[in-house]
């Protein structure tokens, strides 16, 4: 950047000089406030006063409210990379940040089906979209396009979340929930494949894997398969059968290609057995959803926390500590007490998917102790990043 455009940049907030800045930490502070409402409701709390279905609020919030605020604060700093392009920052990011925030505060005291929550909420996604697209047209990066139509996607599969609310149709606010579960977890796998690798050789002085095409398209393309089957398909006992197939050759596919990125070198560097730790959730989640489609003795809900808790909470908090450090320009080293934060989600999405399906009895104290070991994971992270997310780079450089 041009020293006029660092001048420039000094007068603005550090919070809002690139997008990883204001949506990881909002996201953070988020994950820990709405996993803190909703153990306080399961614990019969009345702090959802406008809200008419929690347990629609709850899987709504982490998904659409956590989880796509990350992917913003991700791509919104990547595409600086990708393009070369200065990334959006000052007012425009205030302003989205701003569209994400307030549906997040409104909706707990005006319920889902408020006019203004649903069009704030269904407004800030695309214009994150029309953000990336910009940049990318401009240089014709037609790789990275593919974000636009995939945050297209997930915002009507938004509007569908919204529609089963506002008709009480929970069987399909299930099935927009696990499509877009689904969706992100296809994503974590596309981006993991391009980094998690290259991490995994760079920190451990190793030769980085090729990757095996026919894997790669099977792995990814299976994947996405199952995200449209999950949306598409009838709920019948052949297209359950059909759908389950597909899951199984996801999930295999996708152990396989994690098999091949040397995972036991990472043992000593928690920056990087949380990522492996993480994605190796995916293939175990889709594995659970494939055994609740045949119903083999888990359910969608609980088959799905592998995923949601598992594969997106570990990955995303493993993530958003190392992108702070790098694009703040600190060292890509953390001390124990973030160790413990990596322990903390894994514990939260232990006791979450597997604890009920070995002790049916303990599902409340499953419940309620992942809750806990997830806000306590996210908050160690708030409290420790603070400073890193709202301070200046110390290495003096834009960003």
């Amino acid at each position: 950047m041009q020293i006029l455009d660092a001048e420039k940049e000094s007068k603005i907030w550090p919070l809002f000089r690139l997008g990883f800045r204001t949506f990881f930490l909002g996201g953070a502070l988020y994950a820990c406030l709405a996993m803190l409402l909703w153990l306080l409701a399961l614990s019969g709390a009345r702090v959802l006063p406008g809200v008419g279905n929690p347990i629609w609020w709850h899987a709504h919030e982490m998904i659409f409210g956590f989880g796509l605020a990350i992917v913003a604060g991700f791509v919104l700093t990547a595409i600086q990379n990708w393009t070369g392009i200065p990334g959006v920052r000052g007012w425009p990011l205030a302003l989205v940040s701003g569209l994400w925030l307030l549906p997040r505060l409104l909706m707990p005291l005006r319920g889902e089906l408020n006019p203004l929550v649903i069009v704030l909420d269904l407004l800030w996604l695309p214009l994150i979209a029309g953000m990336l697209a910009r940049p990318i047209i401009q240089i014709k990066q037609w790789r990275n396009l593919f974000f636009v139509p995939l945050l297209g996607f997930l915002t009507l599969l938004n509007v569908l979340s919204y529609y089963a609310a506002a008709s009480g149709n929970w069987l399909l606010a299930e099935r927009v929930f696990i499509s877009a579960v689904l969706t992100l977890s296809a994503l974590i796998a596309v981006m993991g494949g391009r980094v998690i690798p290259f991490f995994t050789s760079r920190a451990t002085g190793t030769e980085k894997p090729q990757p095996m095409m026919l894997l790669e398209k099977l792995s990814l393309g299976s994947l996405w398969l199952a995200t449209l089957g999950w949306l598409l398909l009838p709920r019948t006992a052949l297209f359950n059968g059909l759908l389950a197939v597909v899951l199984l050759v996801a999930a295999l596919s996708n152990l396989a290609r994690l098999a091949r990125w040397n995972s036991k070198l990472t043992l000593n560097i928690p920056l990087l057995w949380i990522l492996h730790l993480g994605y190796l959730f995916i293939p175990l989640g889709l594995l659970a959803l494939a055994a609740a489609l045949l119903q083999l003795g888990i359910t969608v809900s609980l088959a799905s926390h592998w995923l949601t808790a598992g594969a997106l909470g570990a990955v995303i908090l493993g993530m958003i500590a190392r992108v702070s450090l790098g694009h703040s320009g600190r060292p890509l080293e953390i001390g124990k007490p973030m160790a413990v934060a990596f322990a903390l989600v894994i514990l939260a999405a232990l006791l979450r998917s597997l604890l009920p399906l070995l002790a049916p009895g303990l599902t409340t104290i499953a419940y309620h102790g992942s809750a806990l070991a997830w806000t306590l994971a996210f908050g160690q992270f708030c409290r420790l990043y603070w400073p890193v997310l709202t301070q200046p780079r110390v290495d003096g450089r834009p960003g």
